[in-house]
């Protein structure tokens, strides 16, 4: 649906629009926006208070709070309250830090001022109770990210009640940014989501996954990328690039400037990506093998026939290097290694540690997950944007509820923010075995724990080099849990692997182009056990880790010979241009 433009406030298209409004109205897209809780319970909140409802309460489930830490800081909220009280009625605006409410309309106003300095103090008491609980981790995990959920939620920013900038803005706009802001809601309850960015600006093949090569195989779950050959000889070992199936690949082929697809091509590498296919129906009884063996062994398969080399280099990121590792820990079952290197980027092999998913991740919530789709379904790929969006909702969700719908603002272009929405769906038995066997029961790291196409898997038979990098603010998969990897792949031959830390996060420190002289990076060529003792003996550098990984891959490579002069072979034709059609199939 495409946003009108309304040059003034029109009362009668504000009519039309609240009709519209009603027959757009999408369960889903509130889904998003489910976290608001009653304002009372930033003064309810009682951790010892019996359970009205029959399920079990805070003491069974070995939850307590020490009477004299509560009084202690209830007094501290009340003499802090009773001051903010006292400056409001003086007419004082009280010093408030968050950039949320950085505009001048709320300094301007003492009511306003006061408003979103007490949600603050209210916030900070409500995190004070979760810090001070005495409660297992993992469910202390829990309650402070649902606590937080429901303080992002009740930000007086997120209403146009208690926005004074909202407010002003309409007043500004003669009632056109309120009558943009319900047009642009409406809109995205069409599409089930909130839209971060301005979606029209881009399109898959031509402004994002535009570098050039060819599909040259395909089988039900993914296409083959083969890229054009961008220098006169490249090198003789081929890279394949397994990226995650739960997103599209082109995160690592964005746009020229800041495509790692490009980037090693323009090194002299003979490139080839696995496009996962966007399941569907047909895809709905797929499982964790399949992926493994019809899927990443397939595809080195494909490329060994099509370069004629025995070893090639290979690359994993995310869930792409965890379904890469696997498969090579299967190969090495078999007694054979067909790589010369693997370049694992934010990877877990080792999930003792997930970070903030934790949250996601127990028993009963797979079990419900596995009797709704583990024998057959389908992941909705929105359940992931819900999900990731809630790892840091002011970000990715409350920012663009006040600008879009609140102020009329239209979302900025931003290719990252492009492929955030377009979302992938999974098979439910992949996606539910992924879960219970990785997640919850961390049995990829123990040798023999798991097997997989008829063989078991230990990862300390991958008998390659190793190239492991991690993002030091990473909330996806916490940089200590991927240096983990460290300890699990080359056993006998530590010397073999490679750690580096970059700076940033899951995917802003991953797509670093060296040109754009952004951020830094650590390296440490001793690798020991524990990461803290390797990150304090570690050296920063300014600029991007690509480097780095270049020199590596380069290393194994191999010589340098003439660039084929086309893609594929006789065995493998080519299907299409680049980036294909799997790539394109969206999940809505």
């Amino acid at each position: 649906m495409n946003t009108p433009n309304f040059s003034v406030f029109d009362p009668a298209a504000l009519s039309q629009l609240s009709q519209q409004f009603s027959q757009a109205f999408n369960p889903q897209f509130f889904q998003q926006l489910s976290h608001i809780a009653d304002p009372g319970m930033f003064l309810g909140f009682n951790p010892s208070a019996p359970n009205q409802n029959g399920t079990a309460g805070f003491g069974e489930l070995g939850i307590s709070l020490d009477p004299a830490v509560l009084e202690k800081l209830q007094a501290e909220y009340t003499q802090q309250l009773s001051a903010l009280w006292k400056d409001m009625l003086a007419a004082r605006i009280p010093a408030i830090a968050d950039r949320r409410f950085s505009a001048a309309a709320w300094h301007g106003n003492p009511v306003y001022a006061f408003n979103a300095a007490a949600y603050l103090l209210n916030a900070h008491f409500l995190t004070a109770m979760v810090e001070a609980l005495d409660a297992p981790p993992k469910i202390k995990r829990k309650i402070g990210f649902t606590v937080q959920q429901m303080i992002d939620a009740m930000a007086p920013s997120n209403f146009l009640a208690t926005n004074p900038a909202a407010q002003q803005k309409i007043v500004e706009t003669n009632g056109e940014s309120l009558t943009k802001g319900i047009a642009q809601m409406i809109a995205d309850m069409h599409k089930g989501r909130v839209s971060q960015t301005d979606e029209s600006a881009f399109e898959v093949g031509k402004d994002v996954a535009t570098t050039e090569g060819a599909v040259v195989f395909e089988n039900d779950l993914f296409q083959l990328i083969q890229y054009t050959p961008l220098t006169a000889k490249v090198y003789q070992r081929p890279l394949l690039i397994v990226p995650p199936c739960i997103n599209k690949f082109y995160i690592l082929d964005l746009q020229p400037q800041n495509s790692l697809v490009r980037y090693a091509v323009e090194q002299g590498h003979s490139v080839f990506l696995v496009s996962w296919r966007n399941a569907d129906e047909s895809l709905a009884q797929t499982t964790w093998d399949q992926y493994v063996v019809d899927g990443a062994i397939r595809a080195i398969q494909a490329v060994q026939d099509i370069s004629g080399q025995d070893k090639i280099n290979t690359l994993g990121f995310c869930v792409g290097g965890t379904i890469l590792s696997t498969a090579l820990a299967k190969l090495a079952a078999e007694k054979n290694n067909p790589i010369a290197s693997l370049t694992l980027l934010t990877a877990f092999l080792d999930f003792s540690d997930t970070g903030i998913l934790d949250v996601y991740i127990d028993d009963m919530q797979i079990r419900m997950r596995e009797q709704a789709i583990g024998q057959g379904g389908l992941m909705p790929g929105r359940e992931f944007g819900s999900a990731f969006s809630s790892l840091r909702p002011n970000d990715l969700l409350w920012n663009y509820v006040e600008s879009n719908y609140l102020k009329g603002e239209q979302p900025t272009p931003f290719d990252l923010l492009y492929w955030n929405a377009d979302s992938t769906n999974l098979p439910g038995p992949m996606f539910c075995y992924y879960l219970r066997h990785m997640y919850l029961d961390n049995s990829l790291k123990d040798a023999g724990k798991l097997t997989v196409g008829g063989q078991k898997i230990d990862l300390g038979k991958i008998d390659a080099p190793a190239f492991i990098y991690a993002s030091r603010e990473d909330h996806i998969v916490p940089w200590a849990s991927a240096y983990a990897s460290v300890s699990l792949l080359n056993p006998k031959k530590p010397k073999q692997n490679r750690f580096v830390l970059g700076a940033s996060g899951h995917i802003a420190g991953v797509i670093n182009p060296p040109a754009k002289k952004k951020r830094s990076y650590w390296t440490n060529k001793t690798v020991v056990a524990d990461a803290d003792a390797w990150l304090a003996a570690a050296v920063e550098h300014p600029g991007s880790w690509w480097t780095e990984w270049a020199e590596f891959l380069s290393g194994h490579a191999g010589k340098q010979v003439a660039a084929p002069r086309k893609l594929g072979n006789t065995k493998y034709d080519i299907i299409e241009p680049a980036p294909g059609r799997y790539v394109k199939v969206r999940a809505e």
